[in-house]
């Protein structure tokens, strides 16, 4: 089996890649190549005793991407994305790295499928900023995409042409609309969200954190280890059972920053939260004033997605995966 994953470099590229590499198999198959391709060069997984490419270049462009296709990857996970703070920072690269990069890519697989019946799956990492307000208090699956940011536009259109595509035979797609990612290890992106991990993660090696929203925000985050894990059941899913509609919002936990201040308090103490200092921020406060509180998820659970019990649980296996290596 040949795997190729756009966005390697990234946090849950680099995560799925050390999963992948570890378990040596995907749907019961031996796989046998990784490719791993960024803007950036991805690193090589130590573990994996296959055959590794490592490819740096513009997947958002139409060259990169063909060569990527004429490999006849058997599963390509596209989790390329410009965050949501920068895509709504700066409106062309956000259309050009979110949206175009994934037409290219399926046009690609169509022109490939039409010489030789190509059809490989794809997972494709939604979110849940296809969503706007005003929501009801619990999202169903049901519920319209009426996103209120270029990011959420971006997706939005994605999912859309992963649904027709798909439908048209040309791929196999799957789409997750993953909940915010927290904790999220390393430094700080552009993303608008990035605060939810920031106010977990310097506490935790005693660095002063900001908060730049009010404590009684709620938000939908999911961890890291869940993040690989709904990615890896995208791949191993029976699509017949999409029923048409690739795309499935992924389940996680619903938690205001009060409460992961709380979670943060229970496990590391006081002293933790005392290295929060409050930031106002109003085109932050903004953006996420316009993102959803919760959701029901019953698509992705009755087809097997699993999330994390927990916020405390979150903040543990942030712990266990990234401060106990």
């Amino acid at each position: 089996m040949h795997i190729a994953i756009i966005g390697a470099a990234g946090m849950v590229g680099r995560k799925l890649t050390t999963r992948l590499a570890t378990a040596g198999e995907l749907t019961g198959r031996y796989i046998e190549r990784l490719t791993l391709a960024d803007v950036v060069p991805a690193d090589a997984p130590a573990a994996f005793k296959g055959n590794v490419e490592i490819v740096a270049g513009d997947f958002s462009g139409e060259a990169e991407i063909q060569k990527l296709v004429d490999a006849r990857p058997d599963v390509i996970f596209h989790l390329a994305a410009i965050v949501s703070g920068e895509a709504e920072l700066d409106f062309e690269k956000g259309y050009r790295i979110n949206m175009d990069g994934m037409r290219h890519l399926l046009e690609a697989i169509r022109h490939a499928h039409d010489e030789d019946g190509y059809r490989p799956r794809l997972v494709f990492t939604s979110s849940i900023g296809v969503y706007g307000s005003p929501f009801p208090a619990s999202i169903p699956d049901d519920f319209h995409l009426t996103p209120l940011t270029s990011y959420g536009t971006q997706k939005a259109i994605c999912e859309l042409l992963l649904a027709d595509y798909s439908r048209r035979g040309f791929v196999q797609g799957v789409g997750i609309r993953l909940p915010t990612i927290c904790v999220r290890p390393g430094k700080p992106n552009k993303a608008a969200s990035g605060f939810f991990s920031g106010i977990i993660r310097e506490p935790l090696v005693g660095v002063e954190a900001i908060l730049p929203v009010p404590d009684t925000v709620r938000h939908w985050h999911a961890s890291p280890r869940s993040a690989v894990g709904f990615l890896i059941h995208a791949a191993e899913i029976d699509t017949m059972k999409l029923e048409g509609r690739p795309t499935l919002t992924m389940p996680g936990i619903s938690a205001t920053v009060e409460e992961q201040i709380d979670a943060l308090r229970n496990v590391a103490g006081e002293k933790a939260t005392l290295l929060i200092r409050r930031e106002p921020d109003e085109m932050i406060m903004r953006i996420v004033a316009s993102w959803p509180e919760r959701f029901e998820a019953t698509r992705a659970t009755a087809l097997g997605f699993r999330a994390d019990a927990s916020f405390e649980d979150i903040i543990k296996a942030h712990i266990e995966d990234e401060l106990q290596k």
